[in-house]
Parts: C-alpha cells; sequence; structure tokens
C-alpha cells in the first residue's frame, strides 16, 4: 500500500461509502490498475488537498457532473456522497437547479431524476439521517 492509495482508501470511505466500495470492485476484473488510478488520484490526491473541505468538494461534483448530463451513474454516487458529508436533500436540490441556468433544462431534469433516486433507496454512511 502506498500513502496515496492508503489515503485514497479512507477519503473513498469517508466521502462515498458503500457506493465507491462497489465502483471499485466492478473494475477489479477487468481493469484493477484503472481501480487503482480511482482511488490514487482523485481520493488519494485531490480530495485530500487543503482549500475545500468535503462537503464543498462534493458541491462542486454535483454541479459539474449535472453540467455533463452524460454522467448520471457517477452523479449517483455523488449525491449519496453529498448526503453522506453533510448536504441536505434541499442543498442537493438546489445545486442541481442552479445548473439549469448553466447547463440547460435537460442536463437539470437528468440530474433531478438520478437525485430522486438516490432520495428514495438512500446507501451509505448516513442514510438513516438524509435532512
Amino acid at each position: 500500500m502506498t500513502d496515496r492509495l492508503d489515503r485514497g482508501l479512507e477519503n473513498l470511505r469517508k466521502i462515498d461509502g458503500e457506493a465507491g466500495a462497489k465502483v471499485i470492485e466492478s473494475l477489479q476484473d477487468i481493469s484493477p490498475d484503472l481501480a487503482r488510478y480511482t482511488i490514487e488520484y482523485p481520493f488519494g490526491d485531490i480530495y485530500a488537498r487543503p482549500g475545500l473541505g468535503l462537503r464543498e468538494r462534493e458541491i462542486a461534483t454535483i454541479a459539474a457532473l449535472t453540467a455533463m448530463g452524460n454522467a448520471q451513474p457517477q452523479l449517483k454516487v455523488h449525491v449519496q456522497a453529498g448526503l453522506n458529508v453533510g448536504l441536505s436533500k434541499r442543498e442537493i436540490e438546489e445545486i442541481i437547479i442552479q445548473m439549469s441556468v448553466y447547463a440547460g433544462f435537460p442536463a437539470a431534469l437528468n440530474g433531478m431524476q438520478a437525485a430522486k433516486e438516490i432520495f428514495s433507496h438512500p446507501v451509505g454512511l448516513n442514510s438513516a439521517d438524509q435532512r
């Protein structure tokens, strides 16, 4: 284990809980290297940087994935991650609505459907307290 990998695994657990572990597990049989890179770079390097907390990083991530409009599986993981790091359902809804201005209504509508799915079936660290 490297420092990056250890740090990444810890951040992955804090942020994504079960959903993150499932993504990594799904890559193990086809590309263990991609699984490791997914842990080391975003979670071991970027999420560990000073300057923004996990909550603010998830706000940015939910906004970016919503704006992309074509990353529904990843958006669902990060909507759950937002809940895991303390965002409320209302805050996540507002982030997605805000994206309607910059990314358009189709992206916001798709984003809200992804959020609805997670709000209906939460998993992860704080699923009992979804605010």
